[in-house]
């Protein structure tokens, strides 16, 4: 389990297996998580972001569990949401 809170959005993934971190602060016009990592700005509370790429198809892994499939390819940092995995 990774629960980062230093100097960018605090996040929170919990297996090694999972692709997208979910962001537990409201501080949406931050484009960093506290790890360093870039990401999107304004992606609110309790959203996704991509911790690498994820291809067209590939499986969105989340808390260790899948819970959806990228319908497009997905950027490292980008929101992780309904228009643009299902």
């Amino acid at each position: 389990m990774q629960l980062d809170v230093g100097g960018g959005r605090r996040f929170l993934v919990l297996d090694p297996s999972d692709n997208v971190a979910t962001l537990l602060d409201e501080e949406t016009e931050l484009d960093r998580l506290s790890d360093g990592m870039r990401i999107a700005e304004h992606v609110p509370f309790g959203h996704k972001v991509s911790l690498r790429p994820i291809a067209s198809g590939e499986a969105i892994v989340k808390y260790g569990v899948e819970i959806g499939s990228a319908t497009q390819a997905i950027e490292q940092g980008e929101h992780v949401h309904v228009h643009n995995c299902q």
